[in-house]
């Protein structure tokens, strides 16, 4: 194959690889599982996580980077929500977050976001 030929498919593979590269950190992999539940503030995220925002929002810039989450700006205040039609598919992330949250440190990140105080009315909203 010549170079031209195949430089179409380099692309693709470059892209598939920045995805799998994002999901290849723990801390991204438990954002994910928190936002399957629906759209989070950057703030309840690093309560749940016991995280400064620097690195929540540095590993979110990630997320949004690869084309998994997308992000709205309310006021002061980011809110993060998985992305519809992500660059990895929309059955292989719906199973991706399937697995995730079968595990452990799932449960706890998420009865650690519902322990936050006026969890039903985050501070941020």
């Amino acid at each position: 194959m010549t170079f031209i030929r195949m430089s179409r498919y380099l692309k693709p593979m470059k892209n598939v690889a920045h995805t799998f590269k994002a999901l290849s950190d723990e801390t991204r992999l438990r954002i994910l599982a928190l936002l399957s539940d629906g759209e989070l503030c950057v703030c309840d995220l690093m309560a749940a996580l016991e995280l400064p925002q620097s690195t929540v929002s540095r590993h979110l810039a990630y997320l949004r980077n690869a084309g998994l989450v997308d992000d709205e700006r309310r006021g002061v205040w980011m809110f993060y929500r998985l992305k519809q039609a992500s660059a990895l598919g929309n059955d292989l992330l719906r199973l991706l977050v399937e697995k995730l949250n079968e595990s452990n440190q799932a449960h706890e990140d998420r009865k650690a976001l519902n322990a936050l105080p006026d969890a039903q009315n985050r501070r941020c909203r």
